[in-house]
């Protein structure tokens, strides 16, 4: 859609002009087409016969946005209404309405809940600026709280009020955000490393090989599909990871044989969820319905299946899960315990070091960027920092006494 003109724009209405051709299969007589952008911040194409065209475009979206493409479209839409009837429920219901991973709504419930006990079981609309200072308060003074976690509460709180309650209040936007310091990341060296590795075993060791060998968060590690793992081209692709965006990194040789290990055990436990008739692994937003069997598929299986099966926290359905975080981190821990290293290292520990031996092997930011899936180069470029004073050739006073 060449645009040609922006005549007008206003926050309610816009009118934009431009050159474009008709319905696709009709032939294009070079006139100019005029469209009416109407508050619902979708905009429509039509043909001289009024039939829609397209929607959503993203340039006539970048139009109504302004100069500056990267502004969000404003999300103040209209909201269906909710259906549950008790507050958490409704929550609950916003929440994945809105697609948010389950994370975030495990945290926000967890805060809404806190809040509400602490105020006595009222109920939010009941409630004002003057119970939520006070709450914000109390976190940060008694509690000890964070500055992380004090953003973290203060959110669930604007989400409650503002998507689940709509009460338009202007006291919401002027609540003070906490500022949370920006720290330098632990990294290991290449020797603490291999220590760490070489005390993890079994699939725990090929998950922490993975990490430390393609910068991969832990959750989008658990999460890899069987589909996902490319020995032809060398590659992994991570699905939907931070951000719900894709990426592709590389497949160390190294971890050719662990895989391929690891995907025989994984495709046991396939097969004996297929003997068991179990209903399949989960399936992302409505694949399950659009493709049915896919759930029960090898391709769309875990790389890294729980030994026993488990319940879904949202659909109920007892079926195989990937395996649990948290078993991951407790078993790191103590291999850094006994690996003797006294730096607070956790899984999330490898990614900084992938990106760290990177930098020091001479690689440039924008590549190691790519690869950690940083939409802003400055976020990588924390791990410079590290390097620098090593770098610097620095020579300190003390040595020359």
């Amino acid at each position: 859609m060449p645009s040609k003109a922006l005549t007008q724009c206003r926050d309610a209405k816009c009118r934009i002009s431009w050159h474009a051709a008709p319905y696709r299969g009709r032939k294009n007589d070079g006139k100019a087409l005029a469209i009416n952008a109407l508050p619902i911040y979708t905009v429509y194409m039509y043909s001289h016969n009024k039939i829609p065209i397209s929607s959503s475009s993203n340039r006539a979206g970048r139009a109504l946005r302004g100069a500056d493409s990267r502004v969000p479209l404003k999300s103040n839409a209209a909201l269906p209404s909710l259906q549950s009837k008790k507050i958490l429920d409704q929550v609950r219901e916003r929440i994945r309405y809105l697609h948010f991973s389950i994370r975030t709504e495990q945290a926000y419930l967890y805060w809404i809940r806190f809040f509400i006990r602490w105020s006595g079981t009222r109920h939010p609309r009941d409630m004002g600026a003057a119970e939520v200072t006070s709450f914000l308060s109390f976190l940060a003074n008694d509690r000890k709280a964070s500055a992380s976690t004090h953003r973290v509460a203060l959110s669930a709180l604007l989400f409650l009020y503002q998507k689940v309650l709509e009460v338009d209040l202007p006291w919401l936007d002027g609540l003070a955000r906490p500022t949370v310091p920006r720290r330098l990341p632990v990294v290991l060296t290449r020797a603490e490393v291999s220590q760490v590795l070489a005390l993890l075993d079994g699939e725990h060791g090929v998950l922490a090989k993975v990490l430390y060998g393609t910068g991969l968060r832990i959750t989008e590690a658990l999460q890899l599909r069987v589909k996902d793992i490319d020995f032809a081209h060398r590659v992994i692709i991570v699905r939907e990871g931070k951000g719900f965006k894709d990426r592709v990194v590389m497949l160390p040789d190294t971890l050719v044989a662990p895989l391929t290990q690891q995907l025989a055990h994984a495709r046991a436990c396939w097969g004996q969820d297929q003997a068991d008739k179990r209903p399949g692994v989960f399936m992302p937003h409505a694949l399950e319905r659009k493709y049915p069997g896919a759930a029960t598929s090898w391709g769309w299986f875990w790389v890294f299946p729980q030994s026993r099966v488990s319940t879904d926290p949202r659909s109920g359905e007892v079926r195989r899960h990937h395996l649990y975080d948290q078993t991951f981190q407790r078993d790191f821990k103590r291999a850094v315990v006994r690996a003797g290293v006294v730096k607070p290292a956790t899984p999330h520990t490898l990614r900084h070091c992938f990106a760290t031996h990177l930098l020091q092997s001479g690689y440039d930011i924008r590549s190691v960027q790519e690869l950690l899936g940083h939409a802003d180069v400055s976020t990588t470029m924390i791990y410079t920092h590290v390097l620098n004073v090593a770098g610097r050739g620095v020579i300190s006073p003390l040595d020359r006494m």
